[in-house]
């Protein structure tokens, strides 16, 4: 059992937001552009994880001009900006969540496997008053679960891993958490079913943002 946790990690999409909808749309556009087929909902839901590029690799696995796949990224990059607020929210319960986290002195970060342009802008729009940093991936930081981003913002937020946990709704995260030897809290409003995650090893689960406090006061003080 961890004790005196100080650092809390956050995944962004699927965890703090609920982003599929614009997701969906922009990768859609993008395939659409470039005269692919367009893909449900549900199968967005199972491309996403592993950054926008391996999304799209999965939408289009017969595809394997690399030149085109970065076009199709760039393609979905460039609509994604102009259009990642249309239904993007916040899931309910999360902005309590993260006060009282807040009030009871965390330090708080957000790690995606978004691009780290779209993260900072999504979290400054979304919890600028909730967040002390966020971290995508970048030439500098490699995706999850590559535990880059954890090392950043462990020195930039001056704390020690041994007190962080990290939450998220993927297998990535839990992977993640493991490469860090920290605990992970895996969420069921994201984008993977509690059977999913229990396959993969979840050992802490979060049925409601408020169970996140939960877990944290019962296994982590």
């Amino acid at each position: 059992m961890l004790k005196n946790t100080k650092t809390i990690i956050f995944d962004l999409d699927g965890t703090l937001l609920n982003t599929l909808d614009d997701i969906h749309l922009s990768i859609n556009y993008a395939l659409k552009k470039f005269g692919y087929e367009e893909h449900s909902i549900n199968e967005t839901r199972n491309f996403v994880g592993s950054g926008i590029q391996k999304a799209i690799e999965r939408a289009i696995p017969k595809v394997t001009d690399i030149s085109e796949l970065q076009l199709i990224t760039e393609c979905f990059k460039t609509y994604y900006k102009d259009n990642m607020y249309a239904h993007t929210k916040p899931y309910d319960g999360i902005i309590d969540m993260l006060k009282i986290l807040k009030q009871k002195g965390y330090k708080t970060a957000v790690l995606s496997n978004k691009y780290d342009i779209a993260v900072k802008s999504l979290v400054k729009r979304y919890f600028e008053n909730f967040i002390d940093i966020s971290i995508g991936e970048s030439e500098t930081i490699r995706r999850k679960p590559q535990i880059d981003g954890i090392n950043k913002i462990i020195t930039e937020l001056n704390t020690d891993i041994k007190s962080s946990i990290f939450i998220g709704d993927s297998e990535i995260d839990i992977q993640t958490a493991k490469n860090a030897d920290i605990p992970c809290i895996s969420v069921l409003w994201g984008f993977k079913t509690k059977e999913f995650l229990i396959q993969n090893g979840a050992e802490y689960i979060a049925e409601k943002p408020s169970d996140i406090v939960k877990i944290i006061n019962t296994c982590f003080i």
